[in-house]
C-alpha cells in the first residue's frame, strides 16, 4: 500500500479544507471570487472522511477563517450575532447527509440521484437553520415579520444550493469516475 492510500482520509480532508479556505469569502461569488464552498465539504467529508473529528476540524477551520476575515482583512462582520452558533447545527446538517448518503457509492443513475436528492434536501434543511435562527436571533430584522423577511432571503435560497449542488456534484462524479478507472486497471493488470 503507498503513502497516498494509507493517509487517504487525511488528504481528503486537507483537500477540503482548502477548498473552504480559498472559497469563504464571498457567499455568491463575484468576477474575482469562487462561491463559498463550505456547505460542500462538509457534505463531502461526511462522505469521505465520516469521523467526528473531521467534522470539528471543518467546524473549527469555519470560525477561525472567519475570525481572521473580520479582524485582518476587514470582512463585515454584520452576519456576526447570536444565531452564529446555529452554523454548527448548519453545518452538521450536511455532514450527516453526506455520511448517509455515502452508501450510495455507484455511478449508476439511481445512486447519482440519491446523492443529488441528499445534497438538496440538506442544503435546504441547512439554508432554514442558518437564515430562520438569524432572523429569530441576530437582533436586526425587529420591525420584519417572519414572511417579510421569507421574501427578503428567497432571492439566496438557489444560489445557496446550487454552488453546494455544483461543487459536490463535480468532485463525486470526479472521485466516481477515477474509481472506476482505477477498477478497470485493477482488471487488466489481473488479466496480464
Amino acid at each position: 500500500m503507498n503513502w497516498i492510500q494509507q493517509n487517504k482520509k487525511y488528504l481528503t480532508l486537507f483537500s477540503l479544507a482548502l477548498l473552504m479556505a480559498l472559497t469563504r469569502s464571498s457567499h455568491f461569488g463575484s468576477a474575482i471570487s469562487l462561491p463559498d464552498a463550505s456547505l460542500a465539504a462538509f457534505y463531502l467529508a461526511g462522505i469521505f472522511s465520516g469521523g467526528l473529528i473531521s467534522l470539528v476540524v471543518l467546524l473549527s477551520e469555519a470560525a477561525l477563517l472567519d475570525y481572521i476575515s473580520i479582524t485582518q482583512f476587514n470582512v463585515s462582520d454584520y452576519c456576526i450575532s447570536p444565531a452564529y452558533v446555529f452554523l454548527i447545527p448548519t453545518y452538521a446538517t450536511m455532514f450527516i447527509a453526506g455520511k448517509w448518503s455515502a452508501k450510495y457509492a455507484s455511478f449508476s443513475l439511481r445512486d447519482v440521484a440519491m446523492q443529488l436528492t441528499y445534497i438538496v434536501v440538506a442544503s435546504s434543511v441547512a439554508f432554514l437553520i442558518s437564515n430562520g435562527s438569524f432572523y429569530f436571533l441576530s437582533g436586526k430584522f425587529a420591525d420584519l415579520s417572519w414572511l417579510q423577511y421569507s421574501e427578503r432571503v428567497a432571492q439566496y435560497y438557489s444560489p445557496y444550493v446550487s454552488s453546494t449542488l455544483i461543487y459536490s456534484s463535480v468532485i463525486l462524479c470526479c472521485t466516481k469516475l477515477v474509481a472506476m478507472l482505477n477498477k478497470s486497471e485493477e482488471s487488466l493488470e489481473v488479466l496480464n
